[in-house]
């Protein structure tokens, strides 16, 4: 199977999982909106727990409701972001977002909901306890306020701060806002076999920062049919990037030497991380 057919598998897989669970749902506006905010979308997170894990012997299988959990965390973390007190954006995955839609309030509850879903989906799977709470107390950390939630606070904090942010700070904030996650996502196999997460760790941690990079150059270079959002935002709201702190040229380069670092913390692992590289390769690349 190719990269691709690979990865279009894994998606299908995530959201036929999460469509089993919105279907046990009362019918209302929160489950519609839900469905709403996990329709497409790239599922790399979630198909990052599933090659993790093959990665340490768990099939996919097993390792499909953490992906599916990891998915609706996400997405709740989209529709939080897409507010008009966050970023107000109208436009996600190439759809009208949860409060242009809907309303503000039930895009608030859409996104809570859709959080308490990723800890429902992770207790369902077929792991020993200890490794669930480990799973969910993991996730928490992540998400909470020394992980997401800070990031988004440090990006409000930022754009009304009266000065730019160093390179070394932006690198804090994305590091928190869109790499805790991703973290959590590459490291999620080796926490399911209850193995050493050290390279993995440093794979995720590189593949992240080379993912918000690649998003800045988007946002630069993108097309916003395409893409699925807005683009051109940052710099019309004077945002620190790594493009405007790096240049477009420059900003490519880190990009590139994080792939690189990603793939050599995969070392030890030989051939059967080659999917993992692929994603790597994969977050520079894409399109959207």
């Amino acid at each position: 199977m190719s990269f691709e057919d690979a990865r279009a598998h894994c998606a299908a897989c995530i959201q036929s999982k999460l469509d089993t669970h919105l279907a046990g749902l009362p019918t209302s506006a929160i489950s519609q909106g839900m469905s709403h905010a996990l329709a497409g979308g790239k599922r790399l997170r979630g198909f990052l727990v599933i090659e993790s894990a093959r990665l340490f012997g768990i099939s996919a299988e097993t390792a499909l409701p953490v992906g599916a959990a990891i998915e609706a965390l996400h997405a709740y973390s989209l529709v939080h972001d897409d507010l008009p007190c966050m970023d107000d954006d109208a436009l996600r995955r190439g759809q009208p977002t949860v409060h242009v839609k809907w309303d503000e309030a039930t895009a608030v509850l859409v996104g809570d909901a859709l959080q308490s879903l990723a800890f429902e989906l992770l207790l369902e799977a077929d792991l020993k306890p200890a490794v669930k709470v480990a799973l969910c107390s993991s996730l928490a950390q992540a998400a909470g306020a020394a992980g997401m939630v800070l990031g988004q606070a440090q990006d409000i904090a930022a754009e009304t701060a009266d000065r730019e942010l160093s390179i070394e700070e932006i690198t804090d904030l994305q590091a928190n806002k869109t790499g805790a996650l991703i973290a959590w996502s590459g490291c999620a196999g080796p926490r399911m076999a209850e193995g050493d997460l050290g390279p993995m760790r440093v794979y995720s941690k590189a593949l992240g920062l080379a993912f918000q990079i690649a998003d800045d150059i988007l946002d630069v270079e993108g097309d916003a049919t395409t893409a699925g959002k807005r683009v051109g935002k940052d710099a019309g709201a004077g945002k620190a990037t790594f493009v405007s702190l790096l240049g477009l040229q420059g900003a490519k380069d880190r990009a590139c030497a994080l792939v690189e670092e990603a793939e050599a913390a995969l070392a030890p692992y030989g051939s059967k991380a080659d999917t993992l590289r692929q994603v790597a390769r994969f977050v520079v690349s894409r399109d959207r």
